[in-house]
């Protein structure tokens, strides 16, 4: 589990040519090679009330994916949250080895390291895991990612800087701290920082709620310090020349006054995007159009000069997914399955609270307060971001909740579950190795054979069936043309080529 927390932050395919991709992919092996070879380790977790919602969850995404348009799309969708679920358990059961200390650490190393490799290329590091698209994004590809993890996984170092037990582990734990805020600063991602200031609200009134941790002086004198290197990442994030260019003169201060601004540039366009997304669910309540399917579906519903659409691509989405988790969900799983999520949430932080009331010291009371942070931080940046749509989050946020969360007294064991979640993370891990192969040919080989070969190998990447439909005889040609517009069925290109081939 530390092994792939690390990998799935570090990990990047060179693939310039798919630009996105070259980063999902490869994560999201790792997260299901880490599910997958953890949960074959494990083979053992007992379901709570809580399980039991997020089963039912999985359950549902499942039989949504089946009615999907586009099929692959909904099996990377579902995969992921299967994976993800799987690490839940995981980690909870390596708490209950007493190996959560172990398993929070190696986590808060991989949130500090994509702290990293985001300054690594604010000041002029150049790297071709980087991507020039979206700096700083370091090894995760976007700026918003980073932030992302910046803002829910901050709590999870605070967590190893206030309960080291060394003086050495506590300054190396406070310069982590320092430089995941530095890099929050940086990426001026406004959902992140939205999130950031809920979650350190809920971390401080927390800290304060737990009798033990409110009494504890050494934990208040550690604070200080480490509040006194936060506030010189953000000097220094402030004041040390880089190589980012920024359109405005005074970039920070313009995200601070727009942090709430939803009346142009991307709040308005997310309002938009929320508004069409949930007619779409609106006319399909009980499943949704399908996992991962919203990018598919969105075109039919888009509105003129919509800004969710893309500018070069006629009928495409900018971006695969909407700009919210909790918008994806609902319009592509459904009200209930959107629901059963919600309330394994609300569970898990009912039990956090009960672990802070209720903590005999306080290393206890700390660790309900990393859980309920590292909560409220994820949720909040899933309101105005993709976050557990993708695989580093996924891995990150899943894995921290099981260490930290002690579940209410467990049913009945029900091995069965386990294995059937390991036998779909060990078929996503599948999935995204005839996805990295496809796209290694498509990158590499432009002749025919090996392309339709790809093609064979990932049925569903859409930009190699274009490809094909476009060279060779007509029979040929029509037999990709047909399956790129059955992937993506409002897509301008897949129906010019399509064109005469019914």
């Amino acid at each position: 589990m530390q092994l792939g927390a690390l990998a799935v932050v570090a990990i990047a395919a060179t693939l310039y040519v798919f630009e996105l991709d070259r980063f999902f992919i490869p994560k999201e092996l790792v997260l299901h090679l880490t599910a997958l070879i953890a949960g074959v380790l494990v083979v053992r977790t007992r379901l709570t009330r809580i399980d039991l919602l997020l089963a039912s969850y999985l359950l549902l995404s499942a039989v949504s994916a089946l009615f999907a348009t586009n099929p692959w799309l909904a099996m990377r969708a579902v995969t992921i949250s299967v994976s993800g679920v799987v690490i839940f358990w995981i980690a909870r059961a390596l708490r209950e080895a007493g190996l959560e200390r172990a398993l929070l650490g190696g986590l808060a190393a991989a949130v500090v390291l994509a702290a990293v490799s985001c300054l690594l290329q604010t000041y002029g590091v150049d790297l071709v895991l980087f991507s020039e698209n979206r700096a700083p994004g370091g090894t995760l590809g976007n700026r918003n990612f980073v932030a992302h993890i910046a803002a829910f996984g901050l709590p999870l170092v605070l967590l190893a800087a206030l309960r080291a037990r060394s003086g050495g582990a506590f300054l190396t734990a406070s310069f982590g701290v320092m430089i995941v805020t530095a890099s929050l600063v940086l990426t001026r991602s406004r959902a992140a920082w939205l999130a950031f200031a809920a979650m350190l609200l809920v971390f401080l009134v927390a800290v304060n709620v737990s009798p033990p941790v409110r009494r504890d002086g050494r934990t208040w004198r550690r604070l200080m310090s480490i509040v006194i290197m936060a506030g010189c990442g953000v000097a220094a994030a402030l004041l040390i020349p880089n190589t980012l260019r920024w359109r405005s003169d005074n970039p920070y201060l313009e995200t601070v006054k727009r942090v709430a601004d939803y009346q142009g540039g991307s709040g308005r366009g997310r309002l938009v995007q929320y508004q069409r997304s949930l007619r779409m669910a609106v006319r399909h309540p009980l499943l949704g159009v399908g996992p991962g399917n919203w990018s598919v579906e969105y075109p039919e519903h888009a509105v003129r000069d919509d800004p969710s659409m893309s500018d070069t691509d006629g009928g495409m989405t900018t971006n695969p997914w909407p700009s919210s988790d909790w918008v994806a969900i609902v319009t592509e799983r459904g009200l209930l399955a959107a629901a059963l999520l919600a309330l394994a949430f609300l569970g898990i932080a009912l039990a956090g609270f009960k672990q802070l009331t209720r903590a005999l010291d306080a290393e206890e009371g700390l660790l309900a307060a990393a859980l309920l942070g590292t909560l409220v931080g994820a949720v909040v940046t899933g309101l105005f971001d993709a976050v557990l749509l993708l695989a580093v989050p996924t891995l990150i946020v899943w894995a921290a909740l099981g260490a930290m969360f002690v579940p209410n007294p467990p049913a009945r064991r029900v091995p069965v579950v386990l294995l059937i979640a390991i036998a779909i993370a060990a078929l996503g891990a599948a999935r995204s190795a005839m996805q990295l192969t496809a796209m290694q040919i498509y990158a590499t080989r432009s002749d025919r054979p090996s392309l339709t070969r790809a093609a064979q190998i990932d049925p569903g990447n859409y930009r190699l069936r274009l490809r094909l439909a476009r060279m060779g005889r007509r029979q040929q040609r029509c037999e990709h043309a047909r399956a790129a517009h059955a992937l993506f069925p409002s897509a301008h290109a897949a129906r010019d080529v399509s064109r005469g081939c019914d």
